[in-house]
């Protein structure tokens, strides 16, 4: 089971990493927080302190067009907040 989809890279998450030192990542809804806690000590060789997760549930959303309206629904995904001990950091770009 693949544990991290993706990192949140948002002006509120870098804010909060600036001052807090939390990483915001899209998890697997499954997940629990002991295995997001491993599956980011792992990928990134930092130690982790707190993981807090919450599920967001898809939204209704509807547009109009030339033929109609059109009717569909959002993804919904977990999101987890990992806060990291004093001095470690993650690079996302540094693969880039």
């Amino acid at each position: 089971m693949n544990i991290l989809v993706k990192p949140i890279v948002t002006e509120k998450m870098t804010a909060q990493t600036e001052r807090y030192n939390r990483y915001g990542f899209v998890v697997d809804r499954r997940a629990s927080k002991d295995q997001i806690k491993k599956a980011v000590e792992s990928l990134y060789n930092v130690s982790v302190d707190t993981v807090n997760t919450m599920i967001y549930g898809g939204k209704k959303k509807s547009r109009y067009t030339k033929s109609g309206v059109i009717t569909g629904r959002t993804n919904s995904y977990k999101k987890a907040i990992v806060t990291l001990a004093e001095g470690d950091t993650i690079d996302f770009y540094s693969n880039i």
